[in-house]
């Protein structure tokens, strides 16, 4: 029998997360061999895995990074069975590396490489994550991108604004108030940014529900079809305004919509000033 070096044990169990007694057998099966006792642990962690393949993985985190030169963000959501591994040092330090990763390499999707990453941990921890979305957002020369991260991690925003000046960008009241849109998209998840991006026939499917809904209202009852199409447009209009993003009461002054405040900012610095994408992730959805 080979003999086996506590040291050996610990660098085994640091990089494979096993126990003592475990890496200890490992290293003792492969007479010494590291790296077939590395493979024989993680065969086995890939086993525990298959067995737990069925158990949902509801929980995790969103990381959201934007590179050094501010021309690209990277929204990742990164998902285990429990809440407990998502506030792992190692998930959390995973999520980090998978966006790194994205941005330096250009990647704009999950592939073998960034899942692969997600598999080494999931065997080592021994429980079921997987990396569920990746979406990556870039700005042009015109146009700036702000990010924001809600509570520990469960909400992700980016939104990419524009400007024919875009030297305003750098000032610090006009980054704060990009922020500040990004953070009232995470609090109210608009459906849409503006009216036109949304389907007609997805509009007219609701104007059908509403239809519905008032012919089952007694107060309805008799009046007029005028009066009826008018209430019906009311409502339609009403739901629109609650669901698009720029016509949302603004989340740091209530008295304006969104686009009134992108126009007061604009107007203040004597530009134009746009909203023309946002991404909104939330875990689980």
């Amino acid at each position: 029998m080979a003999d086996i070096s506590a040291a050996e044990v610990k660098r085994l169990r640091d990089k494979t997360g096993a126990g003592m007694m475990e890496c200890k057998n490992a290293l003792v099966s492969s007479e010494g061999d590291f790296d077939k006792a590395e493979k024989m642990l993680k065969e086995k962690g890939l086993a525990a895995l298959e067995k737990r393949s069925d158990r949902a993985t509801n929980e995790g985190k969103i990381f959201v990074k934007i590179n050094a030169e501010g021309n690209a963000a990277v929204l990742v959501e990164l998902s285990s069975e429990t809440d407990f591994v998502a506030r792992n040092p190692d998930f959390i330090a995973l999520g980090g590396t998978i966006a790194d990763k994205a941005l330096e390499k250009g990647y704009t999707e999950p592939n073998d490489e960034l899942t692969g990453l997600v598999t080494d941990l999931a065997t080592k921890i021994r429980e079921n994550m997987s990396l569920k979305r990746l979406k990556v957002v870039k700005a042009g020369a015109n146009e700036c991108l702000a990010k924001y991260i809600h509570g520990d991690g469960n909400i992700g925003v980016v939104v990419k604004c524009d400007s024919d000046k875009p030297e305003i960008f750098k000032d610090e009241e006009v980054k704060s108030f990009v922020f500040s849109l990004a953070l009232h998209i995470a609090a109210f998840n608009p459906y849409a940014l503006e009216r036109g991006k949304i389907d007609q026939a997805w509009i007219k499917e609701q104007e059908e529900i509403f239809r519905k809904q008032m012919e089952q209202d007694e107060k309805l009852q008799g009046k007029p079809a005028n009066v009826l199409e008018g209430i019906l447009k009311g409502k339609v209009n009403k739901f629109l305004s609650d669901i698009c993003f720029l016509e949302q009461a603004y989340v740091k002054d209530e008295k304006l919509k969104v686009s009134q405040a992108l126009a007061e900012c604009a107007k203040k610095f004597g530009a134009k000033l746009n909203v023309n994408e946002y991404v909104y992730f939330k875990v689980g959805s």
